[in-house]
């Protein structure tokens, strides 16, 4: 009997170029290994303004709408590359809620892109990938790679 390297493999995509870089190799490896796709996108939380007598002002600005958009430009992408991906829309800071979905998956590898920042933004931040290599109980994988269309699709890229 044959051993799958990934049976799982949760994709975090936010629709950026690093993103899609990102989709575009896990699901090759997820074409190679015939892995389960579970396609994750985040909402982080708006941020709270406190105005002078400290209360709370609550930013309308929900992205949910926007990134379900980005959720659903993912899917369609994996599904014509022969795969059928599970999406999840999820609300949180985007480590904790990648590493719960890897956990409740039982996945094998997460795959993300590289999002090249400075210093001190990263010191000020944070690192999304710093966190996940420390929380992860799986293997991560930080895509890089433009993975060219012949490979995805075979000899004819779709139309």
């Amino acid at each position: 009997m044959e051993t799958v390297m990934y049976r799982t493999i949760v994709l975090a995509y936010d629709g950026s170029l690093e993103g899609r870089l990102a989709l575009r190799e896990g699901a090759r490896l997820a074409q190679i290994c015939k892995a389960r796709v579970v396609l994750v996108a985040v909402v982080e939380p708006v941020p709270e303004l406190f105005v002078g007598d400290l209360s709370p002002v609550y930013l309308s600005s929900d992205k949910a709408g926007e990134i379900q958009k980005i959720l659903d430009e993912g899917v369609l992408r994996l599904k014509r590359m022969g795969l059928v991906p599970e999406a999840r829309l999820e609300r949180g800071q985007p480590a904790e809620r990648i590493t719960a979905i890897a956990r409740e998956t039982g996945a094998d590898l997460v795959v993300v892109g590289h999002h090249k920042q400075g210093s001190l933004a990263r010191w000020l931040l944070g690192s999304v990938t710093a966190t996940l290599v420390d929380t992860l109980p799986c293997s991560l994988m930080v895509a890089r790679l433009d993975i060219p269309d012949e490979v995805l699709f075979g000899e004819a890229a779709p139309g």
